[in-house]
């Protein structure tokens, strides 16, 4: 470590603020990371207890992100990858869809599957081909438009589009219409071309788990709310004021630093319901899909497809909008399941309501520049929110304020 250290707050220990932490402590400098929580991840989070591994929502790490070979130990992670397609269940029928150039098994199941034609078939092997040809820089620069207008332009019917590509999008960007900006949808796509969407052995989070343990024990304090940073002051909820040459805040900060353009941002929300069920499981880890318009599931798998050893648990993700009490909603959905999947589910284990899931965001970067982290002279910004929903976003943008941070440190231009 560097012998004259500056004072280096980092509000929020979730993935940016952790790797923001550990990339400072790379460069030679000591920071302190403040959470309001009881634990490391922020949204990246998971209930562990009695066999059992809840994640907070259907999240999935996709190892072809640049930033996770760069700032995780991915084999210690073990990560479990679902194979490339999924399970369809539209009007009483099941379609098996997935990348037959990866896994030769999708291939007559993809071909025969009644949720689009041959061209439209075609066509996803088109996308694929072009957008593993097209860098991510490229990606972020092309004019945006909304995923739905774009598939629409690049020729895919309706029916693909409302029996695949609806469904199955709805459950990454976690709103209904393919509003998404298209950047989003090219980079996403690319990313399931080239690698898995996988969840580690531990439950998601393991990845902030991880982390965190790169970092000094003492350097991270939890149940420790901020509620504003002026100037180098920051002021903790317990009424403690501390003093900081450089804050990192790491965290939606409307409410900490007045006057920002996002303070106000939306956020797409999901309900995460999770069963116990007789049912044994696909025998592979797969996403089904529900995709009849009047049906509140959107996605669903089974845990013991996942997990070693796990009890037979499904989890059940609802993005569409409803009015419905808990008990409402929990009844509603043991019905789709069982007259949509023909699949039983028994008592309920776990529900969680996510409103701040994903940042909905009107324009997409890849990841911010270190200059661009800068608010004031000595507070920066990080989070995915600045750039689009995703942990690669989130890891990036972590390093990049820590790299605008040791810029000023060390007098340097930040670039």
């Amino acid at each position: 470590m560097n012998d004259n250290q500056p004072h280096i707050t980092i509000i929020g220990a979730g993935v940016s603020g952790l790797t923001a932490a550990v990339t400072l402590q790379n460069a030679g400098y000591k920071s302190t990371v403040y959470d309001a929580n009881s634990f490391v991840g922020g949204r990246v989070s998971s209930d562990v207890a009695s066999g059992l591994i809840l994640d907070h929502g259907f999240q999935v790490m996709l190892d072809a992100y640049p930033a996770v070979n760069e700032f995780l130990d991915v084999e210690a992670l073990k990560l479990r990858k679902f194979i490339p397609g999924s399970l369809i269940f539209k009007d009483g029928k099941t379609h098996k869809l997935g990348d037959p150039t990866r896994d030769s098994s999708f291939l007559w199941s993809t071909i025969t599957a009644g949720v689009g034609s041959l061209k439209d078939k075609w066509l996803v092997f088109s996308l694929s081909r072009k957008l593993k040809q097209k860098s991510l820089q490229d990606i972020f620069s092309t004019p945006e438009t909304t995923t739905k207008i774009y598939l629409e332009n690049y020729g895919f019917s309706n029916k693909m589009i409302a029996s695949f590509f609806t469904p199955f999008y709805t459950g990454i960007f976690l709103e209904t219409e393919l509003a998404t900006s298209s950047r989003m949808f090219e980079f996403v796509f690319k990313m399931f071309t080239e690698g898995n969407a996988t969840i580690p052995a531990g439950g998601i989070k393991a990845i902030p788990e991880q982390l965190a343990a790169q970092l000094p024990e003492d350097s991270i304090h939890l149940n420790n709310k901020i509620t504003a940073v002026v100037g180098n002051e920051i002021s903790l909820e317990n009424g403690e004021k501390i003093k900081s040459d450089y804050t990192i805040v790491a965290t939606p900060a409307g409410d900490l630093v007045p006057n920002l353009p996002n303070e106000n941002m939306p956020w797409h929300q999901v309900t995460v319901l999770y069963f116990e069920t007789d049912h044994t499981g696909l025998d592979q880890a797969i996403i089904g899909l529900v995709a009849n318009d009047d049906i509140l599931i959107n996605n669903f798998h089974f845990l013991n497809d996942v997990f070693d050893n796990h009890r037979n648990i499904i989890s059940v993700s609802v993005i569409k909008k409803h009015n419905l009490s808990d008990q409402q909603l929990t009844e509603r959905v043991v019905k789709e399941l069982r007259e949509e999947t023909q699949i039983k589910a028994n008592e309920l284990v776990k529900l969680y309501h996510i409103k701040k899931a994903l940042p909905q965001l009107d324009s997409l970067n890849y990841c911010m520049n270190a200059s661009e982290t800068q608010l004031t002279d000595n507070v920066f910004l990080a989070g995915d929110q600045l750039s689009n929903g995703s942990l690669n976003a989130a890891m990036l943008n972590g390093k990049a304020a820590a790299n605008a941070v040791i810029s000023k440190i060390e007098g340097s231009v930040i670039l």
